[in-house]
């Protein structure tokens, strides 16, 4: 046995590792190797380590810092690749890695899955919500263009905004594709959206990011995540054009309108100048038709209501009338009214009674009533005594009588007496507690003495008796009527000068001065 073992070369830790990692580096040299990232991780240093797995086997991975700024597509979790890269093994602790250069998606499966994920996730977060789109501007001033400055984009742009309605134009160049397009798409939509509406760069009222048709590899600068975000964040509206028509990016559903092509961006950002001015005319030859309506239907109300007008003149010289009927009733009404008010006062001061007179005729009537008590008393007895003196046998008891009768009507006449006393004190009494309406009356009298002296004094004034006492005079034909107007006056009429202090007579003498040659002026006399 220990010839048989002396047989087996023996080899040190370091031999067997070196060799195992000079046969690997040699063996396989550059490769691609397709799988699925797991564990992707990115330390301070700025190396990442990760691994490529598939049904059976897993393999672990390193992208040095300065590779990974160089990739074409970012390294995520769950996403299959091809990786091209070289293997080295560690002599140290006798394992391998994939050192990682280039990464490409594994075929557009993975390219849409990828972007279906990510489109679910963030449609969750309401990124792409209807109710966030916002209207685009009728017309904007300054128009901001997000592409490719050598691409056919921007001519295409440039020439359907010259067609349609020429507008300013704020171009931001970025990289379409490859590495670094997404952060370049991201940070000019940014910049766009902080530009200051007061600033030296004019800020613009919307935006357009645009490319060109392409692969789906092309594209996948648009469906980043750093995009959409931005272009869901984006202050401005935002206009995605971005590949042919049937090409679809998530920036489309993050944006506030998606163009199928980047001319039709363009015919969306800003109206057609030739339509406009047809809609313009046209509206102008309607409002003028309008407009000859109304002023139709108005002349033709003016004139109904001009022929149901009333006749102004008959109506002023009614109203006159009236106002000279009132004015002559008006100057005769406070005299009548006056009169009315003192032949009512005077009616009333005569009905009034007056106490004292009341009270001296029940006293007159309680004294007659007493004489009248007395005499027939005193008629009374004489009768009697007449009648027993006529009977001499009877005497002795007639006198008894007599006395007994005389005591009953002395008591009878007292009781009379008393009674009647009574009466006249309650009767006082009465009349006492009355209350003397002299006060009252005298209050009454004085109240109307001053309305009366207030109506008098308004007579005086509306009267023509003050302008008589100023100077003027007042004519009066034969009937007593008012003259006004030399007019109505007859050659020869007789008319009354009535004065302040008096009335004259004068005649109109203008007949005479013709026969006598004298001037054609009229003149009362």
């Amino acid at each position: 046995m220990d010839g048989t073992h002396g047989n087996i070369p023996e080899y040190s830790v370091s031999e067997i590792s070196g060799a195992v990692k000079r046969t690997l580096e040699t063996a396989f040299g550059r490769i691609r190797v397709r799988g699925e990232i797991t564990e992707f991780k990115t330390y301070p240093s700025g190396h990442s380590y990760l691994s490529m797995k598939d049904e059976t086997g897993t393999i672990r991975a390193i992208i040095w810092r300065g590779a990974l700024s160089k990739l074409a597509v970012r390294p995520e979790n769950g996403v299959e690749v091809i990786a091209t890269g070289k293997i080295t093994a560690s002599d140290k602790r006798s394992d391998y890695a994939l050192q990682i250069e280039r990464l490409e998606y594994a075929g557009e499966g993975a390219l849409l899955a990828r972007i279906e994920r990510l489109r679910l996730r963030l449609g969750a977060e309401g990124l792409f919500d209807e109710d966030r789109k916002r209207p685009l501007p009728f017309l904007p001033e300054v128009i901001g263009v997000i592409t490719s400055e050598k691409g056919a984009v921007l001519h295409d742009i440039r020439t359907t905004l010259a067609r349609r309605f020429p507008r300013r134009v704020l171009l931001i160049p970025v990289a379409v594709q490859g590495q670094g397009a997404a952060e370049q798409v991201a940070s000019a939509i940014a910049t766009m959206g902080a530009l200051s509406p007061l600033g030296r760069i004019p800020r613009p009222d919307v935006i357009i990011v645009a490319r060109g048709g392409g692969s789906l590899e092309d594209l996948m600068a648009f469906n980043e995540e750093v995009v959409v975000r931005a272009a869901a964040a984006s202050p401005i509206p935002l206009i995605s054009a971005v590949g042919h028509e049937t090409d679809t990016t998530l920036i489309d559903f993050a944006s506030d309108r998606r163009a199928p092509t980047p001319t039709a961006a363009a015919e969306l950002a800003v109206p057609s100048r030739e339509e406009l001015a047809a809609a313009l005319d046209q509206r102008g030859t309607r409002l003028a038709r309008a407009a000859h309506s109304v002023l139709d239907r108005g002349r033709i109300r003016l004139d109904r209501a001009a022929k149901g007008l009333p006749d102004l003149p008959a109506l002023i010289a009614a109203g006159r009338n009236r106002l000279e009927d009132r004015a002559h009733r008006l100057q005769l009404a406070p005299r009548a009214l006056i009169g009315a008010k003192r032949r009512l006062l005077e009616g009333t001061a005569a009905r009034l009674p007056r106490p004292q007179e009341a009270i001296a005729s029940r006293r007159a009537a309680l004294s007659l009533l007493e004489l009248r008590i007395g005499g027939a008393s005193r008629a009374a007895v004489g009768r009697q005594s007449r009648a027993l003196a006529r009977m001499p046998d009877l005497a002795p008891l007639l006198r008894a009588r007599l006395r007994e009768a005389r005591a009953a009507e002395t008591r009878a006449a007292e009781r009379l007496d008393a009674a009647a006393q009574r009466r006249l004190a309650e009767r006082s009494a009465t009349l006492a507690r009355i209350p003397d309406p002299t006060p009252f009356v005298t209050a009454h009298l004085r109240q109307c003495r001053s309305a009366l002296r207030g109506l008098s004094a308004r007579l005086e004034g509306a009267s023509y008796q003050a302008l008589l006492e100023r100077g003027f005079a007042l004519v009066r034909d034969t009937a007593g009527q008012p003259v006004t107007a030399a007019a109505q006056v007859a050659p020869g009429q007789r008319l009354s000068l009535q004065f302040a202090d008096g009335s004259l007579g004068v005649t109109d003498d203008r007949a005479k001065r013709r026969e006598r040659g004298g001037g054609t002026q009229e003149t009362l006399l």
